[in-house]
């Protein structure tokens, strides 16, 4: 029997963190760059593995996650395919070597320099049975602000998801929008971190915006079904785990693989 009262803080931090990380994909994976979840995770988790070497510990990781978030978001953000010759995927493929580079370097520092490395692999692996309501408000203030963004620029960024070539021509001002945009997507992913882990947060990006395409038309709708397939994947995998006694992370990720599969099964029969 689950104790509502004292996990209640990890049901609300996992339905956030789906929720938030499913509304991030319906744009990651509508521009087909859903590998940018991988790249984020791995650059946070580099900050914080040398934010540890540092001195830091505990939630002072998130500082230096953050910045290693944010430094890779925005090359990424400010690059011009047009003048630079290369596409989203090929700059992403070339910032997650480099990041996860650094991170297993820094890694492998720890047991060179006698440090313990037990917070940061807590952040490699994650568990949402350590989220408390100190944790759920600081999700809580990043998911009100990507949502506020999103309704902000909600018209920019479809054109973007579209074309950003195009919207570039239209007269909308897509790297300033899109660079916004990568900034509250790093700072949703590290925040995030501790749900399911660095190595898995992606698929918090990928797998409900992916679900959500199979079964919905129009861009509103893709958003709604992301952010809803999300929170049930967070918050159905908890349930799960608690009840089989498995890990939450692992489940969280075989769920929201499941719904993608479900949604496409559904999809499918549809059509007949």
């Amino acid at each position: 029997m689950i104790d509502l009262v004292f996990w209640a803080p990890v049901m609300a931090g996992g339905a956030l963190a789906g929720a938030s990380s499913g509304v991030l994909g319906t744009f990651i994976v509508g521009m087909r760059i859903p590998f940018l979840g991988v790249c984020v995770a791995h650059a946070a988790l580099a900050g914080a593995v040398f934010g540890g070497l540092c001195g830091l510990q505990g939630q002072q990781l998130l500082l230096p996650a953050l910045a290693g978030a944010v430094l890779t978001a925005l090359p990424l953000g400010l690059a011009n395919p047009q003048r630079t010759h290369l596409d989203d995927n090929t700059v992403l493929s070339l910032l997650f070597s480099a990041t996860m580079g650094l991170a297993f370097l820094g890694i492998g520092l720890y047991g060179i320099l006698g440090k313990s490395d037990n917070d940061v692999r807590s952040l490699l692996w994650g568990s949402l049975n350590f989220c408390r309501w100190t944790d759920v408000r600081l999700m809580l203030a990043i998911a009100i602000a990507l949502a506020a963004y999103i309704a902000l620029f909600f018209k920019e960024l479809r054109a973007i998801l579209f074309s950003r070539a195009d919207a570039e021509a239209a007269g909308i001002r897509a790297t300033a929008v899109w660079t916004g945009f990568l900034i509250l997507t790093a700072a949703t992913l590290t925040v995030n971190f501790q749900t399911v882990g660095g190595l898995m947060i992606y698929s918090l990006v990928s797998n409900p915006a992916a679900a959500a395409f199979q079964v919905a038309r129009g861009c509103g709708r893709v958003l709604l079904l992301s952010a809803l397939f999300g929170a049930a994947s967070g918050l159905g995998g908890f349930l799960l785990a608690a009840a089989t006694d498995l890990p939450s992370g692992a489940v969280i990720v075989l769920l929201s693989s499941a719904l993608v599969g479900i949604a496409a099964l559904g999809a499918r029969l549809a059509r007949r």
